[in-house]
């Protein structure tokens, strides 16, 4: 999915991008420098966060939940003992970090090891290979395993198999796997859920809140999501401040929302919200796609005899990143919407954040535009009229018919 990308960067709580105009020297340009994406897990955030740094992203990083320590948590210690009362027939295994968890709690329960013969008597099956060495760190052996990695593969098995008159315990991961329990209910099987772990709300709402802000402004260029509990949070946070439609357009439009994958999408995807995802569901492939996608959404133009390119808070000259302050990459943008076309300074007014009515802002942020790019020949005054991009003349043709950019 590939949209065009006009929105302001910056405000994120990364270590900020080196000073207005300042320049990478001879390193090369990360794929996602210049742009900042929004991180919403609680849970290996900083290993999401380093990935993307590395490629040259600004992070701003809001947990829109945290985990209910296993231990404290009295449905699992419930669910624990029902499932010590009564065998099950098969054990569903979906999260490695919950399945550890699981087997630590009944351990600090002094029911470890009572937990651990109650799981090696039924089946086992494990949802992906994580899952797998988790189990086999504790002592058991899986029967089987998905190559997809798919809970829908693993209700297809149990299915064709027949569960009719079968206990299956499931190990939920802070969702309630919507359709996997109901289907093998309908199938005739007693269900024993298993919530190794919940998600609550954050403690600290401000960084939540600020993310929401960042993203209906168009600050951000991205948002990325690991779990479904955790779009779901935004969206309610969304909704009880009455900004859930604008966050909804902003995502539709213009910041990229990328989901690990399809079940954490499902909050998105129920508000027709469009989304990436990685064709392998972990963080490497979500990183690596996010540096395919966004500098895809990005037009290179020739100008003034050099390429330049706009990303989310700073701009590509010839190959070197340039920081832009803020003021600087709204007039950058409003010139890139008809490449080559004058642009008067009332309508560049209109387009500064918070300028009000003297066009005299426009000459100041210009001036500073100009020497953030390092090439002030890239954008041309003209006298009485306001500002161009110098598109070079054999690009004229390819752009003169663009529409106007929203």
């Amino acid at each position: 999915m590939h949209r065009d990308q006009n929105s302001a960067a910056g405000g994120a709580s990364a270590p900020r991008p080196p000073a207005s105009g300042a320049a990478t020297g001879d390193a090369p340009v990360g794929p996602l420098a210049g742009f900042t994406v929004g991180v919403t897990a609680a849970r290996r955030a900083d290993e999401l966060g380093a990935l993307l740094r590395r490629r040259g992203a600004e992070v701003m990083h809001a947990p829109a939940l945290r985990i209910v320590p296993l231990a404290d948590d009295s449905e699992l210690l419930a669910a624990t003992k029902r499932l010590l009362d009564h065998a099950p027939d098969v054990v569903v295994a979906t999260t490695a970090i919950g399945f550890r968890g699981w087997v630590e709690a009944a351990d600090g329960w002094g029911l470890g090891e009572a937990l651990l013969d109650r799981l090696r008597g039924g089946r086992l099956l494990a949802r992906g290979p994580k899952v797998r060495g988790a189990i086999r760190a504790a002592g058991l052996t899986e029967e089987w395993s998905p190559v997809s990695e798919s809970m829908a593969e693993v209700l297809d098995r149990l299915l064709e198999e027949g569960v009719d008159g079968r206990r299956i315990a499931v190990q939920l991961h802070g969702e309630p796997l919507p359709g996997f329990v109901e289907s093998l209910r309908a199938g005739g099987a007693e269900v024993v859920g298993v919530p190794v772990y919940r998600w609550m709300p954050p403690e600290d709402i401000g960084p939540v809140d600020r993310l929401l802000d960042a993203t209906v402004a168009r600050v951000l260029d991205a948002v990325t999501f690991t779990s479904a509990p955790a779009a779901a949070s935004l969206l309610d946070r969304a909704e009880q401040r009455g900004m859930r439609e604008e966050l909804l357009d902003a995502l539709r439009h213009d910041v990229l929302p990328a989901c690990v994958g399809p079940v954490t999408a499902l909050p998105l995807t129920a508000h027709d919200v469009p989304t990436s995802q990685p064709e392998r569901f972990r963080l490497g492939p979500l990183v690596q796609l996010l540096a395919r996608e966004l500098p895809g959404r990005v037009r290179s133009l020739p100008v003034a005899g050099r390429r330049l390119e706009i990303r989310g808070h700073a701009a590509v000259v010839d190959g070197e990143l340039r920081v832009v302050p803020p003021a600087g990459m709204a007039l950058l943008r409003a010139l890139a919407r008809r490449p080559g076309w004058v642009v008067s300074r009332a309508d560049l007014l209109r387009a500064l954040p918070g300028a009000g009515r003297d066009e005299h802002a426009v000459e100041t942020a210009m001036a500073r535009l100009r020497t953030a790019l390092g090439a002030p020949k890239l954008i041309q005054t003209v006298v009485k009229r306001g500002y161009r991009l110098a598109l070079d003349p054999a690009a004229d043709a390819k752009y003169d018919d663009l529409p106007p950019k929203k």
